[in-house]
Formats: structure tokens, sequence, C-alpha cells
């Protein structure tokens, strides 16, 4: 189950925010207006994740070639 907090929420509790993202190396999806509008992530998990595309990516290339 995504984990969503609101714009308002992300400004008044960015603190509880970011504990959240780190305990759970979960994005938390943040809404304006009652529409999705970002994903918060932690550093960790950013760079976990554009890791795996970059592998991805190569592998991709690699059997592209064979």
């Amino acid at each position: 189950m995504p984990i969503i907090r609101t714009s308002s929420d992300l400004r008044n509790n960015y603190n509880e925010i970011s504990t959240i993202c780190h305990h759970t190396n979960r994005p938390v999806y943040i809404t304006k207006n009652g529409v999705g509008d970002l994903a918060v992530m932690s550093i960790e998990l950013y760079e976990l994740l554009t890791d795996k595309h970059i592998l991805y990516k190569k592998v991709y290339l690699w059997k592209s070639t064979i």
C-alpha cells in the first residue's frame, strides 16, 4: 500500500516524512489539491534505483549486440 501525504503535511511535518522514507525504504507520494504531484524518497533509495536502472540498461545494450 503506498504512503500518501499532502503537500501541507510535507511542509509542516518534514522530519516525520523523512523518517518514514528512511525507515520504510519506500517513497512517500505527495498530493497537491488532492492530486498526485511528487514522490519523495531517501537518497539511499534513489541511488539504489538509479544504479538498477544503469545496470538494466547495460544488460539491454549487451543483449542487443548478441
